[in-house]
């Protein structure tokens, strides 16, 4: 079914694309993550994982699996978003860089920037990076769950 190929083939690229994202954001500009945007790359690994054995075990529950890893993973984005714009009070967990190897680890521990859950580093149209996982992963899980439920009525039809 044409449908259902679409939904694994968007349950698949959708984390991928977005993973990508944020690692060239964290490792090509200087973004590091902070303890909420790991939060979102977790989801997105579950989704990521659901995706790829959608593909290796052809299963329509795969796939609706995948679209609810990637809707909770836009769901925290849009949480976390909230947090940068001051809309609701977040979590008081911040993350700091992990030292390098070779280096003394309490030097770099205490020489590590915290990266602070409530600022945006960066945006695009006044909407951060988190903003855009919310917007970007919400609109594919339900682009997801359209392509099934039609392909489905298709198939029962």
């Amino acid at each position: 079914m044409p449908d259902e190929k679409a939904a694994r083939w968007l349950a698949l690229l959708t984390p991928a694309l977005l993973l990508a994202g944020a690692y060239i954001s964290q490792y090509g500009f200087g973004l590091p993550p902070c303890e909420m945007c790991w939060w979102q790359r977790y989801a997105h690994f579950a989704a990521l994982a659901l995706g790829f054995l959608a593909f290796v075990i052809p299963n329509r529950m795969l796939v609706w699996l995948a679209a609810v890893a990637i809707a909770l993973a836009g769901l925290i984005g849009g949480f976390h978003a909230g947090v940068e714009y001051g809309w609701w009070q977040g979590v008081t967990a911040c993350t700091a860089s992990p030292f390098a190897s070779g280096q003394d680890p309490l030097a770099a521990i205490l020489a590590a920037p915290v990266i602070r859950c409530d600022v945006a580093p960066w945006s695009l149209f006044g909407i951060s990076l988190a903003g855009w996982n919310f917007l970007f992963s919400i609109a594919a899980a339900l682009a997801i769950a359209l392509l099934l439920t039609r392909g489905r009525r298709v198939a029962d039809g």
